[in-house]
């Protein structure tokens, strides 16, 4: 009688343990569900005000480029592919540095020299970059080409693409010459804010599941989900591109 209890009580633990630990993968993988949908748009509040205010309005730019950040999908699955195999804070630091210095520049410079690219390519590049960052993790370039890419060297590229898909966005926009450059600084501020915020989250979820015994046995299937999220991004900006 003892023995079918503590067996039972065992069961019980087990199944509740592995509950944990998918609802774990997927909270980590929510965005994987929206990451065609979103992307790189802004909602439609937020743009008539971008085009409506002139001057300097700091608080309201800090906002929106925080909001951007923390609802862009496309950001967010790149930063979890790029710190999923990443251990040290110190070595997070760096390749998270690395994205931001790319994104801030390219956004920043392409509004205030009104460089734009067609936000179809732009996004279905960005998809890729998720799709590269899946591959690199799963160790395919290396077994397919006998080579390992410099990590840092692409994390710093595919931040300056990440980059111009926003300040192509802005462009669209048509936002105030009155105040830019202001606007722009405390927009990147935003963006920064959201980045970490986004991060911090990811980082809470990944050192949980890391020191649970799925994580080794789920992370292959969670990089394969999201270079599937990266392909459906690129294909639903191809074809978006086609049918415009």
């Amino acid at each position: 009688m003892h023995s079918t209890s503590r067996e039972s009580r065992l069961g019980v633990r087990a199944s509740l343990t592995r509950l944990v630990h998918s609802q774990g993968l997927a909270l980590l993988l929510l965005p994987l569900t929206a990451a065609a949908a979103f992307a790189h748009a802004v909602a439609e509040g937020d743009k008539g005000y971008i085009q409506e205010i002139t001057g300097v309005h700091l608080l309201p730019f800090v906002y929106l480029g925080a909001k951007h950040m923390v609802t862009g999908y496309d950001h967010i699955l790149f930063l979890l592919g790029v710190i999923f195999f990443l251990y040290k804070l110190k070595h997070i630091g760096i390749y998270v540095s690395l994205f931001a210095i790319g994104h801030s520049t390219t956004m920043l410079l392409g509004v205030y020299f009104n460089i734009g690219i067609n936000s179809y390519i732009i996004d279905a590049i960005i998809g890729f970059s998720v799709v590269y960052k899946a591959l690199d993790n799963l160790g395919a370039f290396q077994r397919w080409f006998g080579v390992q890419p410099d990590s840092k060297a692409a994390t710093l590229i595919f931040g300056f693409l990440h980059g111009f898909g926003l300040s192509t966005k802005i462009i669209e926009y048509d936002i105030s010459p009155d105040g830019l450059v202001p606007n722009l600084l405390a927009f990147n501020v935003g963006v920064e804010i959201g980045q970490l915020l986004a991060l911090a989250a990811i980082l809470i979820v990944m050192s949980y599941w890391r020191r649970t015994d799925s994580f080794f046995r789920h992370a292959y299937t969670a990089n394969v989900m999201m270079m599937t999220a990266g392909f459906v991004l690129i294909g639903y900006q191809i074809t978006g591109w086609f049918v415009a």
